[in-house]
């Protein structure tokens, strides 16, 4: 395709905004329309960006763009993701890719057969500190990895009513790990508990990948700042890594280095990869299937909680 690859966006909430801020500056895509069904947000946001508001997306899809972003609540994904499946648009899904497994399955088989790209929305595989340490764990740096640790907290966002802290930034960590691992992950027990929302709002999800590799996510929305910290332990050295300023530190026996990094917006650097998949017929980094695996473990980890005892993972 030597053409601009023509990109709508559905839902222009706090992360959808970004993506239709993005588009526009991005070169190589042509941001041709945002819906919203807030009719003064659709209007308000595509005169920012100089494009047509749609509050009714299946109009933005009669547009027949390349490729659209699903910024929607989850609930919303499948039908959204269906509707632009059958007009043959490519499409980003925010993770997590769908509300239910079997639902996440349709998608992928939709989107197969009728030959689109479906890629999910895990935007920490586009983080420059994730991109080098994958490096790093793919040369040995860190020989044999033996646990992975994260934490993941910050307030409540009053945005998020329709799923809890586990599928909403559980599934990052969750990811990310078995991203990292390369291996399939066998079983997880969760301990956690309500708060301040109607679903789950703070817990510790305990995940093991066999062969003596685990993992232990620490995630909620009752601390008052951010903080975003993934830790590599390798049988050679130690990783560490600040999500928010794209750090990595390496740790050994001799020295403490801090990595060399590029540093660049991950929704940018994850809406060029996508555009660049549809325009050069590539496959996502982050495909249905990965978005599938992560929310799979992630229904597992509010059933553990649920029935206090451990699940494993199919």
């Amino acid at each position: 395709m030597n053409r601009p690859v023509r990109v709508g966006v559905i839902g222009v909430g706090t992360i959808g905004r970004h993506h239709a801020r993005i588009y526009s500056q991005l070169p190589g895509a042509e941001l041709i329309g945002i819906a919203d069904s807030d009719g003064k947000v659709a209007t308000a946001i595509a005169e920012s960006y100089n494009c047509r508001p749609y509050t009714d997306y299946v109009d933005l899809l009669e547009q027949r763009p390349d490729a659209a972003s699903i910024a929607v609540p989850t609930t919303l994904h499948y039908k959204i993701a269906m509707d632009a499946i059958r007009r043959g648009v490519n499409i980003l899904v925010e993770k997590p890719i769908a509300d239910t497994v079997e639902n996440a399955t349709r998608m992928i088989e939709a989107a197969k057969q009728g030959g689109v790209k479906l890629a999910v929305g895990h935007i920490e595989r586009f983080n420059p500190a994730i991109t080098r340490l994958k490096e790093l764990v793919d040369a040995g740096q860190l020989g044999d990895i033996i646990s992975i640790s994260a934490k993941r907290v910050g307030p409540y966002t009053p945005r998020i009513r329709d799923v809890g802290i586990i599928l909403d930034l559980g599934t990052h960590d969750i990811d990310i790990m078995s991203y990292l691992c390369g291996q399939k992950l066998r079983e997880v027990y969760t301990l956690a508990g309500s708060v301040v929302h109607n679903h789950e709002d703070h817990a510790i999800i305990m995940l093991n990948f066999g062969e003596g590799v685990s993992g232990v996510i620490e995630t909620n929305w009752l601390t008052p700042h951010k903080v975003r910290n993934l830790t590599v332990i390798g049988s050679r050295g130690i990783a560490e890594v600040n999500y928010l300023d794209s750090t990595l530190k390496i740790s050994d026996s001799e020295w403490i280095r801090e990595a060399k990094i590029e540093k660049d917006e991950p929704l940018k650097l994850e809406l060029r990869h996508f555009v660049d998949c549809v325009r050069q017929d590539k496959e996502p980094l982050v495909t249905g299937a990965d978005g599938k695996r992560a929310l799979e473990v992630a229904l597992a980890a509010v059933v553990s909680y649920q029935n206090g005892k451990a699940c494993e993972i199919p």
